[in-house]
């Protein structure tokens, strides 16, 4: 199956069976999928192994059909047997150096940092990626640390060369502030309903929020203008997109490849 890393694509789903509102796992990751997410995680954290593991092949059977990369958190071993792309494993979890051992090249391995030592650690040991989190403070998940705050997420964006996921308390109204703070892929929580948009490019979309067409840092542009204008992390990348503006996400403004995170954030859509 392809292999999707944080740093190509911008909202990273996970699963999780208190917040699915009653939908089986399958239900939700083709309303995910559906919708254009690129990378999901299986999280769970109250069902006993036989019925993960059975909830894991049930997604890599999905995720295979959408060629969508398929996570699965904590447990090296389902990974493997479910034929998974990765496993992602915390800071109390199994170390990096003995999920590599026993995963080997198979599979792509994401570790959560909370610290500029624990990010460094996990690149010098070979990491895929990380997780950057929690940035806020966040109740869909138990026995979480205090939030990380944007500094540490400053930090990393200026300092760690391996791609990482922001996570944690990150909603419609707060995901504009970690995306001018560095933040390229977040995982998301939206109220409402996810819905197939009909493209695969655009990402999952709430329907009790109308977009926004400002840009992050970026001024409104007369039509055919090409000044660039703004402050903050997306004036001052590269202007790669098509519309010669400094977006903050690759080809952003595209035709048919919208920027998923641009309903919330304001960037063109």
């Amino acid at each position: 199956m392809p292999v999707v890393l944080p740093s190509e694509t911008e909202l990273y789903a996970l699963t999780d069976t208190k917040l699915s509102g009653g939908r089986s796992v399958e239900e939700v990751a083709e309303a995910l999928l559906g919708a254009g997410i690129r990378i999901l995680q299986y999280r769970e954290k109250h069902m006993k192994e036989g019925g993960m593991l059975e909830e894991c092949r049930i997604l890599r059977r999905i995720t295979a059909k959408y060629g969508a990369c398929f996570i699965v958190d904590d447990h090296v071993d389902l990974a493997l047997l479910a034929h998974a792309d990765g496993v992602h494993v915390g800071q109390e979890d199994i170390p990096l150096a003995d999920v590599r051992a026993l995963a080997g090249t198979e599979l792509i391995i994401g570790v959560s940092t909370h610290a500029p030592e624990q990010a460094l650690a996990a690149q010098a040991g070979g990491a895929d990626y990380i997780g950057v989190g929690p940035i806020f403070a966040t109740r869909t998940k138990e026995d979480v640390c205090d939030p990380v705050g944007l500094g540490y997420l400053d930090w990393v964006a200026a300092s760690i060369k391996i791609p990482f996921v922001c996570i944690g308390g990150i909603k419609a109204h707060n995901v504009r502030e970690v995306v001018e703070h560095g933040g390229r892929c977040c995982a998301l929580r939206v109220r409402g309903r996810t819905r197939h948009t009909g493209s695969r490019g655009e990402g999952a979309r709430s329907h009790d929020r109308q977009p926004v067409r400002h840009g992050v840092g970026v001024q409104d542009r007369p039509q055919g203008s090409s000044e660039r204008s703004g402050t903050g992390p997306a004036a001052s990348r590269d202007a790669s997109c098509a519309c010669g503006w400094p977006c903050a996400f690759p080809c952003a403004c595209r035709p048919r490849r919208p920027s998923p995170l641009s309903f919330w954030t304001g960037r063109p859509a």
